[in-house]
């Protein structure tokens, strides 16, 4: 490791290193060598950023007498503000319905910016070209025609066109009807708990909205966070159930469009 220019360059400009980021390569190379011997595994693939790890997971295994191991990598995907994808705590795409339910999923490509959709709709879709074409071509309140054609062909891909029917549904009931759709997710909050009051910073958290009570008192403070649809203006409220709708439930609203229900349990 210390030979590598990634790990000298940092070193010599002085740069902090955690004990965990030095070590991480060390594990990644040990966990290549247990999976060739464990599972045959031969092929390691990656994004471009693994390929000083997956090499050394080669070096490492060919040490340990495995056969000869192979790396793959690929340039990494990134937004058109050169972000990497999903790579923060409330944006991490997972393709595991249990971690990302198909709305969830569905919601994330919905909510593409409009300077990618030509581009995932090629990368992430197998929709024609000439269908491609013409919906990158759409401008003003259009693009979200593209934007939900992304949505739907990503969704049905990985979880079904029936799934992505209704998460497709789902969407529609809840932004264009207004009405709170069954099939939102939902998360459930003990009815005492409820009842003796939650903090509305915590309850965000809790909908998996927001990472922190700091990251929600910052989007309170623009006017990001809504309790059934309405604005949020005091970090410290407390929700009861005198919030309950009608249907006995909360619904909470960040600025990113997605919803999630409070339920009593």
């Amino acid at each position: 490791m210390l030979a590598m220019d990634s790990v000298k360059l940092r070193l010599e400009r002085d740069q902090e290193m955690s004990f965990i980021e030095f070590n991480y390569m060390i594990l990644q190379a040990y966990d290549y060598a247990v999976l060739n011997q464990r599972y045959d595994c031969r092929l390691q693939m990656g994004g471009s950023d693994q390929w000083g790890n997956i090499v050394n997971g080669i070096d490492l295994g060919r040490r340990m007498g495995t056969p000869q191991l192979h790396a793959l990598t690929t340039p990494l995907i990134t937004t058109s503000s050169g972000e990497k994808m999903g790579k923060t705590a409330s944006g991490a795409v997972w393709l595991n319905a249990d971690m990302k339910s198909p709305y969830e999923y569905w919601q994330f490509w919905r909510n593409t910016d409009d300077a990618d959709i030509d581009r995932f709709l090629k990368l992430f879709t197998t929709l024609p070209l000439d269908e491609i074409a013409r919906l990158s071509a759409l401008q003003g309140a259009e693009i979200n025609e593209a934007k939900k054609a992304l949505a739907d062909a990503a969704t049905a891909l990985l979880h079904g066109t029936e799934a992505a029917g209704v998460a497709a549904q789902t969407a529609r009931q809840t932004f264009e009807e207004g009405a709170i759709a069954e099939n939102l997710p939902a998360v459930e909050i003990a009815r005492a708990e409820l009842e003796a009051g939650i903090g509305v910073l915590t309850a965000f958290v809790k909908a998996g909205l927001v990472a922190s009570n700091g990251e929600a008192r910052r989007q309170i403070k623009g006017g990001g966070l809504r309790v059934n649809d309405a604005a949020v203006a005091d970090e410290k409220r407390m929700l009861t159930s005198a919030d309950l709708t009608t249907r006995g439930r909360h619904q909470t609203l960040p600025r990113k469009k997605r919803h999630v229900l409070l339920k009593p349990a």
